[in-house]
């Protein structure tokens, strides 16, 4: 498989309520020189994370121990600019397999949906009740149920549907990428090119 598979994740939360976070910004271009997707969540926010003699900026969330989980709240378009898989390749290899926010850039959700990493995209109220529910307990869970597509607040109950497209929901309750999923079929495709040569 190329990533675990997704169904439904119940985790805390890290709340990042920046609006319009670019690919530069999660993963610096002066990082983009490995070819694999290891080692990329070290560098995740860098110019954010660190001071320029690499000790940690205490003011950012990653950096603040009472926050932590597999599910990352963000603000409002997140993943615009540049088109570079590192960005998600980055938020997967630091761990997160989830990232909320009220829009996405489409080169960032799509590339996120190949590596595994789910996009939820909600309401900006709702997104809201996220932070502020994170805000009241910094351990606060949040389900994310893939097959019914909901997200919600366990504390509250609150819930939300999201949308997703149902090949790329297929791949990921499976674990598959693109490849993963073409050989999947393959004795479907075998049997497919067999009849069409007679």
């Amino acid at each position: 498989m190329a990533y675990d598979k997704f169904t439904v994740l119940t985790s805390s939360a890290v709340p990042m309520p920046i609006e319009n976070v670019d690919t530069d910004q999660i993963i610096p271009a002066r990082f983009l020189k490995a070819t694999e997707r290891k080692g990329f969540g070290d560098n995740l926010f860098r110019d954010w994370r660190y001071n320029n003699d690499d000790s940690p900026k205490q003011d950012f969330v990653l950096n603040n121990p009472i926050y932590s989980g597999k599910i990352l709240v963000a603000g409002k378009n997140f993943g615009s600019g540049s088109s570079r898989e590192h960005a998600a390749w980055a938020i997967y290899d630091y761990g997160f397999r989830c990232v909320v926010s009220s829009f996405f850039a489409d080169i960032f959700k799509n590339n996120s949906l190949n590596i595994g990493i789910l996009p939820v995209q909600v309401s900006p109220e709702f997104l809201d009740k996220i932070f502020t529910a994170i805000e009241a307990d910094p351990n606060a869970q949040v389900e994310v149920n893939l097959p019914a597509q909901t997200i919600t607040i366990l504390a509250t109950g609150e819930s939300e549907s999201f949308a997703i497209n149902t090949y790329k929901k297929h791949n990921l309750t499976n674990g598959f990428d693109d490849i993963d999923y073409l050989q999947a079929m393959k004795d479907e495709i075998q049997s497919f090119a067999a009849k069409s040569m007679y």
